[in-house]
C-alpha cells in the first residue's frame, strides 16, 4: 500500500524556479496552519512567521541572500524565534526575565521556527508546491531585523521560498544511514570507511550525469568547500543574538 505521506518526505527537492503565480491567500493560510499544528516545545509556541511581499524588502532579502532568484517565489516566509511574545504576557519578574534571556529560551524558539518550518515545506510539497529553506538570511542578520523591525528577544532563523515549481531537479542522494544512524552510542569515521568512499563516488556520478551544473566533486570536497569559508561571513549572527537580550 502507498503511503502518500512517506512518498511525500522521501521525494523532497528543493526548488530554486518558480512559475510567475503568486500564491492564494487561502494557500498561505494553509501553509500557516499546517506549521501551527507542529510540535511545539512546551506548548510555548515560541516563533513567528513574517510574509515578506513588499518587492522593496524582497529585493533586499535577495541581496543579504545572495540569491535573486527568491524574488521570483510565489510567497517568501521568514521563520522568527519569538520570546517577545511570551514576555508579554509573563509577570515582569527577576525569574521570568532570567528565563526569556536564557540560551535555553533561544534554543527553545530556534527549535521551534524550524519544526514550523519542515511543517511548511512538507505541507507545500503535499499540495504541488516547490521550496527552498534558506539559511543565508543569517549572512546579515542586524540588517534582517532592521528590515523586518524585529522586537528584542526575537530572532531570525530560516527563509523558505515557496511557489509553484517551474523545474523538478534531480533529487541529490542522501547518506548511507550507517554513516548517520547509530545504535547506542556513536560511531567514530573514518575517512577510509567503504561506505564513505562508495557514497563520494555516487555523488560524484550524481554531478556527472545531472543536466545543469555539472561538475568534478564527492561529498568529502563538498564539506572541506563548505568549511574552508571565511568564518566572519555570518559574525552578525552572534551580534544579532546579544542585540535582541540573550547571552548577555
Amino acid at each position: 500500500m502507498t503511503n502518500p505521506t512517506l512518498m511525500t518526505l522521501q521525494n523532497h527537492r528543493s526548488v530554486r524556479k518558480f512559475a510567475s503565480e503568486p500564491l492564494t491567500e487561502a494557500e498561505v493560510t494553509t501553509l500557516i496552519d499546517a506549521a501551527q499544528h507542529a510540535a511545539t516545545s512546551t506548548f510555548s509556541q515560541q516563533y513567528s512567521i513574517i510574509s515578506v511581499t513588499d518587492p522593496a524588502k524582497l529585493a533586499v532579502l535577495a541581496d543579504i541572500t545572495g540569491h535573486h532568484w527568491l524574488e521570483k517565489a510565489g510567497h517568501y516566509f521568514v521563520m522568527v524565534a519569538d520570546q517577545y511574545r511570551n514576555q508579554c504576557l509573563a509577570p515582569n519578574d527577576d525569574t521570568t526575565q532570567a528565563n526569556l534571556h536564557s540560551l535555553d529560551k533561544l534554543l527553545a524558539g530556534i527549535f521551534d521556527a524550524t519544526i514550523a518550518t519542515e511543517a511548511i515545506v512538507t505541507a507545500g510539497e503535499s499540495l504541488g508546491l516547490g521550496s527552498t529553506i534558506m539559511g543565508s538570511i543569517l549572512n546579515d542578520v542586524p540588517r534582517l531585523i532592521a528590515l523586518l523591525n524585529l522586537p528584542e528577544l526575537t530572532l531570525p532563523v530560516l527563509g523558505i521560498a515557496i511557489g509553484h515549481p517551474a523545474e523538478q531537479p534531480e533529487q541529490k542522494p542522501r547518506l548511507p544511514q550507517q554513516l548517520m544512524h547509530f545504535t547506542n552510542g556513536y560511531h567514530v569515521l573514518s575517512p577510509a570507511d567503504q561506505a564513505l568512499q562508495s557514497y563520494d563516488q555516487l555523488i560524484t556520478d550524481y554531478y556527472h550525469r545531472r543536466e545543469t551544473h555539472q561538475r568534478d566533486e564527492t561529498f568529502t570536497h563538498h564539506i572541506a568547500a563548505e568549511l574552508s569559508r571565511d568564518p566572519q561571513q555570518r559574525a552578525g549572527i552572534l551580534t544579532g543574538i546579544h542585540q535582541q537580550g540573550w547571552l548577555n
